[in-house]
């Protein structure tokens, strides 16, 4: 068995560090590839084209709709299915605000780096001022660079609660205790949403959950798989 690996918003393959030696027997590990598409479906099929013929699923935040449109695609590829701090809903008045300001800049115009205070905001706020984990994400920003930057930041995410319905496959949802960027009722949503799912929190984590607890997300995921295996 492999196990895919998809990333969120501006994040790279950096973000699952410290998760995969604690998983090894569940794999090999495959980092998905969201860094040459403009939309859901086009990354889902990317992803799909490179990965193995049956995969355990595990998908971050943005990460967490390519997974689910994976699944759509290919219910009978996908063994289970693991949404970390993630949601089903579409984009926000104010979001689609923000994308238009990016669409209107000048392509011209550099991406200077993902600002300390937008990576602060999505950390706990006991990990808010640790250095090393804000250097950590911009250092995978800038490796991304803006032409990436622009594709994720006016990607297009529609609702759709109304779909969860037809996940099968077993699902773990996880929730930072403290994720000021998807709150909990959003999380809740998937887990209602999706029948038998599993549902918990990771405690003393924001919304970087592989990041600031990778600790705890291996032993909740560990017991899960565990779980389902037997």
């Amino acid at each position: 068995m492999s196990m895919l690996l998809i990333p969120g918003f501006m994040l790279d393959a950096d973000l699952w560090r410290d998760v995969t030696p604690g998983l090894d027997e569940f794999g090999p590990f495959v980092h998905a590839d969201l860094f040459q598409d403009g939309t859901i479906k086009d990354m889902a099929s990317r992803v799909l084209a490179q990965a193995p013929e049956t995969f355990l699923l595990v998908g971050f935040s943005m990460g967490g709709y390519v997974a689910r449109e994976i699944v759509r695609r290919a219910p009978e590829r996908v063994k289970a299915l693991v949404l970390i701090a993630t949601s089903a809903r579409g984009d926000t008045e104010v979001q689609r605000q923000r994308k238009e300001a990016v669409a209107n800049k000048p392509d011209s115009v550099s991406f200077k780096g993902l600002s300390t205070a937008a990576v602060a905001s999505s950390l706990h706020p006991d990990n808010a001022g640790r250095q090393d984990l804000i250097a950590r994400i911009q250092a995978m920003g800038e490796r991304l660079g803006s032409d990436v930057f622009r594709r994720q930041s006016l990607l297009e995410r529609v609702d759709e609660r109304h779909l969860l319905a037809d996940i099968n496959c077993p699902c773990l949802i996880l929730a930072g205790e403290q994720d000021k960027l998807r709150s909990r009722a959003e999380v809740e949503e998937l887990h209602d949403g999706i029948t038998g799912s599993s549902f918990q929190v990771i405690e003393k984590t924001g919304h970087m959950i592989p990041l600031e607890a990778p600790d705890e997300l291996v032993t909740v995921m560990r017991q899960w798989l565990d779980g389902i295996e037997a």
